[in-house]
């Protein structure tokens, strides 16, 4: 493997690795909230006056679980962009 090569490989890597963590920190704080919606709406329930905000929150926290699998699709397709972008990038300049 020429040196090129390594570069190349380390700098797709570092790439790859910087844009997955920013899209687990979206998703863990999605979950977080989730977390919290479906807490706090279970509180709300065990009182008949804010049942109906309950309810409410646990619409938000399912709405939420939408999220989850939207943050996922759209990281593979960033990451596939930068992937092919770079490897384009690369070949141009050999």
């Amino acid at each position: 493997m020429s040196q090129g090569t390594q570069e190349f490989d380390i700098k797709l890597w570092n790439h790859h690795l910087i844009i997955q963590r920013r899209y687990e920190a979206i998703g863990a704080l999605n979950d977080l909230l989730i977390a919290i919606w479906f807490l706090v709406g279970s509180f709300f329930f065990l009182n008949n006056s804010l049942m109906e905000s309950g309810t409410w929150l646990f619409i938000v926290g399912s709405a939420q679980f939408l999220i989850k699998p939207l943050v996922k699709l759209t990281s593979l397709v960033h990451l596939a962009r930068i992937h092919r972008s770079m490897t384009e990038a690369s070949a141009s300049a050999a």
